[in-house]
């Protein structure tokens, strides 16, 4: 599957859905985005049952603020609308395919209890 090009638009119907989605956050001017984009892209067609989009920070900067994006390439993964990674930097594709068995191998029901759990221990402070 090849990558969607994820916007103010699109990101929530994109994203928020069931299944896995994977977002790098990206810009035109990185170096390090540029050597990850291939790495990504091959990722993205050994796993065609997970959404990849891609979101440049440049035009799309309200996404950008909105995940607090701060260093680029930055890799975002959602399950079942709920986030479970988010960090800075280019990953190889080894590293990229073992976030993504993690990902598939989560019990979702215990993740959305444990932010359940993590909301109300929230709301009791």
């Amino acid at each position: 599957m090849a990558t969607v090009d994820l916007t103010v638009e699109n990101f929530a119907e994109k994203v928020g859905s069931e299944g896995i989605t994977l977002v790098d956050f990206w810009a035109d001017w990185c170096g390090p985005c540029k050597r990850f984009a291939p790495v990504y892209e091959r990722v993205s067609e050994k796993n065609p049952d997970i959404t990849f989009g891609k979101v440049d920070t440049e035009a799309e900067q309200q996404l950008a603020m909105e995940f607090n994006i701060r260093s680029i390439p930055t890799l975002l993964i959602v399950r079942d609308g709920v986030a479970l990674y988010s960090e800075p930097g280019a990953l190889p594709e080894q590293a990229l395919e073992s976030l993504i068995q993690q990902a598939r191998d989560l019990d979702m029901d215990e993740v959305r209890a444990k932010v359940a759990e993590a909301a109300a221990a929230d709301a009791e402070a």
